[in-house]
């Protein structure tokens, strides 16, 4: 019979030993040598022609730059309501809001936390200058687009008109977005359009450009609104350099920074870092931007701060 040496079988199961761990130390290595997956932010938005998109594009091409593990992106959407919806579904890592949007209590809301209050925005009632729309008892009757299904335009117009007493089937409503509402208006399809953005909304400024237009004064609207739907409501001038139209008072409230609740916090600090230390850019992308500042940017309520957000704040005492 033949027989295998006691030394001959050591050497064999040493030889296979070593072959398992090569296997096993290149594995590791291949492992640890691939590729991360990248981690991706999506920035609910709105509109091409506003304010939000804007915003959005800068600080997305900031995150990328600057955040090498991250692939930022924009989302076009219809704005406020539809980004909370998304961001709290987790369709977007995060989004733009207007205040009046959110909920007065966060119980049972979609999970989002804010990172900053960004600027204000303000309600525009875009009109022909040679129309018959002068006030806003004068919309009565006629074709208005009170903007896009899902937006905050939608939301603060239809306020706005129910403490006219424009309720109902008083005005004959369109639910456009900016650039259809635009359109429509140049070529008569509708007499008013509302839109809610900061100055200057772009869509806005090349209508004025192209033709000529009024923005109806909204000032005596705000008290009313204050009262019947709360305290985000405020005042606010549009310059007549802003539109080369005449100066108007009109009502606007807050816009913030939204984020999905489950984001780490690591991340959202630096976001939020960035979103402050980058204002300048931003500001060069629409002026809005530039009018943060991180004592005004904790003022988030109804929303808390995210706990990466806080901590940054925290840490810089604004």
């Amino acid at each position: 019979m033949h027989r295998v040496s006691r030394t001959s079988s050591r050497r064999a199961g040493l030889a296979t030993l070593s072959t398992v761990l090569l296997i096993a130390n290149l594995a590791v290595a291949s492992c640890r040598d691939a590729p991360t997956e990248p981690t991706s932010i999506r920035i609910a938005t709105g509109s091409p022609t506003a304010v939000y998109y804007a915003f959005g594009q800068s600080l997305a091409a900031i995150l990328n730059r600057e955040l090498p593990d991250v692939r930022a992106s924009v989302v076009i959407t219809a704005a406020s309501a539809e980004n909370v919806q998304l961001v709290g579904s987790g369709g977007a890592e995060l989004g733009f809001t207007q205040a009046d949007v959110l909920p007065t209590s966060t119980a049972g809301s979609p999970a989002v936390d804010a990172i900053a209050r960004v600027y204000d925005d303000q309600l525009h009632l875009v009109t022909t200058s040679g129309g018959p729309v002068r006030t806003v008892a004068d919309l009565r009757g006629r074709r208005v687009s009170v903007g896009a299904a899902g937006s905050g335009t939608e939301i603060t117009a239809t306020r706005l008109l129910e403490v006219a007493r424009l309720g109902g089937d008083e005005v004959r409503r369109e639910r456009l977005g900016l650039d259809d509402s635009v359109a429509a208006l140049r070529s008569g399809r509708i007499d008013a359009f509302f839109f809610s953005g900061g100055l200057p909304v772009r869509g806005i400024e090349e209508l004025a450009d192209a033709s000529a237009i009024r923005i109806v004064d909204l000032s005596e609207w705000t008290e009313p609104l204050r009262s019947r739907y709360g305290q985000v409501y405020v005042s606010r001038d549009i310059p007549r350099s802003v539109y080369g139209v005449d100066a108007v008072t009109t009502v606007a409230d807050p816009n913030y920074l939204i984020v999905r609740a489950d984001l780490p916090e690591p991340l959202v600090r630096e976001v939020t870092r960035l979103l402050m230390d980058r204002r300048a850019e931003l500001a060069a992308a629409h002026p809005a931007a530039g009018r943060m500042s991180p004592r005004s940017a904790i003022v988030t309520a109804p929303l808390s701060l995210h706990p990466g957000a806080a901590s940054w704040y925290r840490a810089t005492k604004p």
